[in-house]
């Protein structure tokens, strides 16, 4: 299963030697420290006796392997903490002067309450990177309310879109984990600059992540719109996108989608259609007017494909350099010709779980690779050997595991 081997080559990723202790749960925080693993670092992840929430989650082969968990968790080790028991943070504490960098999830009453809050921490390591992935930002008044990806869909405004579009008639999902997932690309970002800054000052820093701010800031780059300006130039939402015939386009045996872009692209299509009426069109030649009327072009469009079947649209639309593509179920990206070619998807042998595939590691470096190293951990199954690392005898191992501070892997 690992790179190196199947590849032969011996590079190592950007973060080789970054520490990072991984006290978060479900996608947001997992996906994030997933993705700096994938570039080398060594993620440590502690879990509570019952584990991370999103082992439970179905399908899986065997308890506490669920496919979401699998899909997140990779390149990580697992240690088992009862943090409710002072030895169990005697050992977080000591890991912690090992460490680069500490992310967690918890709510700002949890970490207070469990005194492991920045300031506390520093004074075990003054390096350490301290990042606090949560729901709300502090100091306002959501901060301490607990936010799963629902939850941020509806207060970020993605829930109200399909509604704006006319799609349905009540604010609906993205049947997706978008928060949590936008929410954790922020959250990688973010522990890159403070590596970064650490590597160039040598100091570590406090850093905080909110979901609901990232995924806000996710949606306005084009849905403020009108409310960029003060006062506001029109209403909010970004029109094009909202068009109701913004979608993929029907045709006589499927669909496709199509995107006529530039003036340039508008023309070509309103050639294949045989309009040539379109072609002398302020709409389709004036971009300015063609970006506050652009849905009265999806509705043309609309209109045209059904004359013509999917393939038939896709090779003279390919000829025209107009973009289009072909609509894809999930099992048809799994059989993707292209991803197939590039190796995006790989398989390996998980030692508990047999046959696994995941989707690879999308970036591409020349010099440091983006590799899988191990597959997710087991519940526990890295807590003796990361406290041997720590410098623990095998007789305190023993005891702290006697005591249920710490638990292995069954």
């Amino acid at each position: 299963m690992p790179d190196q081997a199947a590849t032969g080559h011996t590079k190592t990723g950007a973060l080789a030697g970054i520490r990072i202790l991984d006290l978060t749960s479900v996608v947001f925080g997992p996906y994030a420290t997933q993705m700096l693993g994938d570039m080398g670092a060594d993620i440590i992840k502690i879990e509570s006796p019952e584990g991370d929430v999103m082992r439970a989650a179905s399908p899986a082969r065997h308890p506490g392997m669920g496919a979401v968990y699998l899909n997140s968790n990779r390149n990580k080790r697992s240690i088992v903490l009862d943090l409710k028991q002072q030895a169990a943070r005697d050992v977080l504490i000591r890991l912690v002067s090992t460490a680069d960098v500490f992310v967690h999830s918890m709510r700002p009453q949890a970490m207070t309450k469990l005194r492991l809050d920045y300031e506390t921490l520093k004074r075990a390591n003054p390096e350490i990177i301290h990042c606090s992935a949560w729901g709300y930002g502090s100091g306002g008044p959501y901060a301490d309310k607990p936010a799963y990806d629902d939850i941020i869909q509806a207060m970020s405004g993605a829930a109200d879109l399909t509604r704006r579009q006319g799609l349905t008639e009540e604010p609906a999902f993205v049947p997706a984990i978008l928060a949590d997932k936008t929410a954790g690309l922020h959250v990688a970002i973010a522990l890159l600059t403070a590596i970064v800054h650490k590597v160039r000052t040598g100091r570590g820093q406090s850093v905080e992540v909110p979901m609901f701010e990232s995924l806000a800031s996710f949606m306005l780059v084009e849905h403020l719109a009108g409310a960029v300006f003060e006062p506001a130039e029109g209403p909010m939402g970004y029109q094009r996108l909202l068009a109701p015939h913004r979608k993929p386009y029907r045709t006589a045996d499927g669909y496709i989608t199509v995107l006529p872009y530039t003036t340039k692209q508008w023309r070509s299509f309103f050639t294949l259609a045989n309009r040539p009426e379109m072609l002398d069109d302020p709409r389709v030649n004036d971009a300015g007017l063609r970006s506050r009327v652009i849905g009265e072009l999806y509705q043309m469009v609309a209109e045209i494909m059904p004359s013509r079947t999917s393939a038939d649209w896709l090779e003279a639309l390919e000829q025209a350099d107009i973009p289009a593509m072909p609509v894809n179920s999930l099992e048809d990206v799994l059989a993707d010709r292209h991803l197939a070619e590039t190796g995006f998807f790989r398989e390996y042998d998980h030692p508990s779980e047999g046959r696994i595939r995941t989707p690879a590691p999308p970036m591409r470096f020349s010099d440091s690779p983006a590799t899988i190293r191990k597959g997710a951990p087991r519940l526990g199954e890295d807590s003796r050997t990361v406290l041997a690392e720590a410098g623990y005898s095998a007789a305190e191992i023993a005891g702290l595991i006697d005591s249920g501070a710490v638990r292995r892997a069954e």
